[in-house]
């Protein structure tokens, strides 16, 4: 991903980078739509052959951030995107299917910073701190030509200084192995030293003293732009395509992915608790409401019962009423007869 501002060279950077033309149809929007204009998402794939080895790579680009006057959501989107990879990562693992998932999630942020300032600005600090838990971030100074040595050994010490008294964390380079060979050890630290990486892109090769090289054309002289003297380009390029390309898609997975898997877990299971303890309640309501219902069906029986009890009593007295009645009748034929 990468994310900065119009006019830090992302795009020709980008076409450095890879040895491509990924931005060839690009128009750039008047003043008047940029005013109210919003981040949005653009996503390129290119084939790119490294060491004998080929890649495809995915490049999103975030045209419009920091464009329009009001720059507070402009984070928004990025997050979103960020967010939306990891949760169909994450559904697609837990699918039944689980051999072919394609794998669109995010491994790197390039964040340009812009060289005219002094440092970070607010804007960077707010989607810095939004990002800094879910991406691999690498910081880029864009358009490093415009400062001297000393303004950019200056600008890196204030990124790092601000970056640490916000506590943001950045991409962390994994330790060399012991066994390493020393020029691979070197390369390691100056990687590291260069961190942010302070760069200059160009398209256009330039036929200097019978060498052709890519750079840009100064009336004071060329700037070449694969120099490490220039800038840190070569660095960056080697950090992204050779020796550290696995290790961001490493980190990716175990840590930043982990932490939204964990996450996602968790949501579920209180979820599920939430759907329990409902269900629970509702049960126990049912239950109380059955007991109820049990316990007025039972009253009723035992009127009824009373009732036919009563009844009964009557009947009985009324038949022994009829006995007695019976036999004082016959009593008194009886005595009718003897006379």
């Amino acid at each position: 991903m990468v994310v900065g501002e119009s006019g830090l060279g992302k795009s020709t950077l980008i076409n450095s980078l890879f040895l491509g033309d990924m931005y060839k149809n690009r128009v750039i929007p008047p003043v008047e739509e940029r005013i109210e204009k919003t981040t949005r998402i653009e996503k390129k794939t290119m084939d790119i052959e490294e060491r004998g080895v080929r890649l495809r790579l995915t490049v999103v680009d975030t045209p419009g951030f920091g464009d329009s006057v009001n720059c507070e959501d402009s984070w928004r989107v990025c997050t979103a995107y960020i967010d939306e990879q990891f949760r169909q990562y994450f559904t697609d693992e837990s699918g039944l299917n689980r051999r072919n998932i394609q794998d669109n999630r995010v491994h790197c942020c390039l964040y340009f910073v812009p060289p005219w300032g002094h440092s970070l600005r607010q804007m960077d600090l707010d989607l810095l701190r939004r990002l800094h838990r879910k991406v691999n971030i690498v910081l880029v100074i864009g358009k490093a030509d415009c400062l001297t040595k000393t303004e950019v050994r200056n600008l890196k010490e204030r990124i790092l200084r601000d970056l640490e008294d916000n506590h943001i964390q950045l991409y962390q380079f994994p330790e060399c192995d012991s066994d390493e060979d020393e020029d691979f050890k070197q390369q390691d630290r100056e990687l590291k030293a260069s961190i942010p990486f302070a760069v200059v892109g160009s398209n256009v090769i330039l036929d200097i003293a019978g060498k052709k090289v890519r750079g840009r054309q100064y009336p004071w002289g060329v700037v070449n732009v694969e120099d490490p003297e220039h800038s840190d380009f070569i660095k960056l390029r080697t950090f992204l395509i050779s020796t550290h390309m696995q290790d961001l898609k490493d980190t990716t997975q175990d840590v930043h992915y982990e932490n939204f898997r964990a996450q996602c877990i968790s949501q579920i299971s209180q979820h599920a608790l939430r759907e329990r303890g409902k269900l629970k309640r509702d049960s126990i309501s049912s239950t109380n409401g059955f007991e109820a219902a049990i316990t007025e069906t039972d009253r009723l029986l035992l009127q009824k019962d009373e009732e036919i009890r009563r009844m009964q009593d009557m009947l009985t007295q009324m038949q022994e009423k009829l006995k007695q009645t019976h036999l004082m009748e016959m009593k008194k034929n009886d005595s009718v007869i003897d006379v």
